[in-house]
């Protein structure tokens, strides 16, 4: 297995994304040396408007109804998150390349197996975050 580093967008890490065929997945904006080496090699490097990405997934359901376990989300200092990973989040992704071949052709993709936040960009904002701290004073005022 090996690590990359980039910048996460449409990120469904602890839940899949079920729009079409539920999968985990992570586009990984990257910068251009890295994804001429993943294009040299054969994997797909999709263009967006953030940079050049490589599309890591892991679907969820498998071979005689194989259920696939989510990637792990961890901080940047190992510790389990529970977060949705926000669009421009600084993180690290854990892969395994894979290669498969059907009627000739030959399918080469990247396996979703784990992520490390390390600038976690917030989606959207937890209950009960926009209260203030109620002090003796406040009350008063209520």
């Amino acid at each position: 297995m090996a690590i990359i580093q980039g910048e996460a967008y449409w990120a469904s890490v602890t839940s899949p994304n079920t729009t079409y065929d539920p999968v985990y997945t992570v586009n990984l904006v990257v910068d251009d040396n890295t994804a001429e080496d993943f294009r040299s090699r054969g994997f797909s490097v999709k263009q967006m408007d953030e940079g050049q990405a490589l599309v890591i997934k892991r679907k969820v359901n498998g071979p005689n109804g194989m259920v696939r376990p989510a990637p792990r989300l961890v901080d940047k200092f190992k510790n389990p998150l529970d977060s949705r990973v926000g669009n421009g989040s600084s993180v690290r992704v854990q892969y395994k390349e894979w290669e498969s071949e059907w009627k000739g052709k030959v399918f080469k993709g990247l396996d979703f197996q784990a992520m490390q936040v390390i600038d976690l960009v917030e989606v959207g904002s937890p209950d009960g975050s926009e209260f203030d701290v109620v002090d003796s004073n406040m009350e008063d005022e209520l």
